[in-house]
């Protein structure tokens, strides 16, 4: 039998503002070929279907279109909620749509509840672990304290005890684990939403040795953190410190003794990332960023001072860019630069002091034409108060 592996899609997330609906569109019409291409029998997304508990429109019929199109594959859909769904309003019409192939695991009840598909010489048995927020579960789960390890190990122990009771004398089984949180031995990136603070949302990944696999949801880089026991990643980056990931998706085939093999699948990226640094002059006249022009962009300027304008300049040559940072070259010296305060304390005039907190506020100074008007301004403010 052959099973993909997928999660994270974040549907109708934005990034740095822009709708990414198009792209998101786009990856998933990849997955849907991967599925029919590559005779997938069952397609796990792991968590996270979307960015947030109430979707916006977009991202739900983006969602059942989706949904639709892996069905009209052949293949069976199982899903479980991440972090960024509701449980209860991804979950509805759960039981009806189980008819449909489509099986959403997203409460403990269903939880134990597997989902088995027959091969010709062996069983799939497919449980999915809803994301489990400790304070809500763990009295129902048993679990001694309310922490991600405690309920998951909790939830983990049902599972195992059901997996054990399953008459399986007819058939060798195959155990799959789907769930949706941070594994012990997994990296992160920039645009995880964190489970809890102080490392309390890592989870041992030894809890997870009982499975044949356990596809996990949750950090947006693909990664094995053992050879059981894989992330998918997202299939589109969702923050600049995705840039050196390669999105893709893991194929497992199974057979009677087990997981025969894992392979990588990867996806094209409709949009690519680039972080570009250096003076704005050499940025927009450089040749070997003809590459950037196409990408979304994070700028870092290093420029003595800060240009004017330097945005709608980027955006000349780099349409898509979407964060611009300022690091003057120098800024690493040891000498420690005047705070405002003490600028303020050393300010003469009126003049001095308004010309430091157009320096302070945008990291330049004010030039000649700027300081004319300034000058005017406070002039003719004095005049006004003396007519008065």
């Amino acid at each position: 039998m052959r099973l993909l592996h997928t999660s994270d899609w974040h549907l109708g997330r934005t990034f740095h503002g822009a709708s990414l609906i198009d792209a998101q569109r786009s990856v998933l019409q990849e997955i849907i070929d991967v599925t029919v291409n590559q005779h997938v029998d069952v397609v796990l997304i792991s968590g996270d279907i979307y960015d947030r508990a109430l979707p916006h429109v977009d991202a739900v019929q983006l969602c059942n279109w989706a949904l639709r199109e892996l069905r009209a594959t052949g293949a069976t859909v199982v899903i479980t909620s991440g972090n960024h769904d509701s449980a209860s309003r991804l979950g509805f019409g759960a039981d009806l749509l189980d008819s449909a192939g489509v099986h959403i695991i997203a409460d403990l009840e269903r939880m134990v509840n597997p989902i088995i598909c027959e091969a010709e010489d062996h069983q799939v048995v497919i449980y999915g672990i809803p994301y489990l927020e400790p304070r809500m579960v763990m009295e129902q789960l048993g679990a001694g304290k309310a922490s991600h390890e405690a309920v998951v190990q909790a939830a983990i122990g049902k599972i195992d005890e059901h997996l054990s009771a399953l008459n399986t004398s007819h058939k060798p089984v195959v155990s799959i684990a789907m769930a949706h949180l941070f594994a012990a031995g997994g990296f992160s990136s920039d645009s995880e939403r964190e489970l809890s603070a102080g490392n309390l949302d890592v989870v041992p990944v030894e809890l997870f040795e009982c499975f044949d696999y356990a596809a996990l949801g949750h950090l947006h880089g693909r990664q094995k953190v053992r050879e059981h026991v894989r992330y998918s990643g997202s299939p589109l980056a969702y923050s600049f410190s995705e840039v050196k990931q390669t999105k893709g998706l893991w194929l497992i085939d199974t057979n009677a003794e087990g997981i025969k093999s894992v392979q990588e699948i990867l996806l094209t990226v409709p949009k690519k990332l680039a972080v570009l640094k250096g003076q704005l002059s050499d940025l927009l006249n450089d040749p070997e960023l003809e590459y950037a022009t196409e990408a979304w962009c994070q700028i870092t300027l290093t420029d003595a001072q800060r240009p004017a304008d330097a945005m709608n300049a980027l955006r000349t040559r780099f349409p898509d860019t979407v964060v611009l940072n300022f690091a003057p070259e120098g800024g690493t010296s040891t000498e420690q630069p005047a705070t405002y305060a003490e600028r303020m304390a050393k300010a003469t005039s009126t003049q001095d002091v308004v010309g430091d907190f157009v320096e302070h506020v945008r990291e330049r100074a004010a030039d000649e034409a700027e300081r004319e008007v300034i000058t005017a301004v406070i002039q003719a403010t004095r005049e006004a108060q003396v007519c008065q």
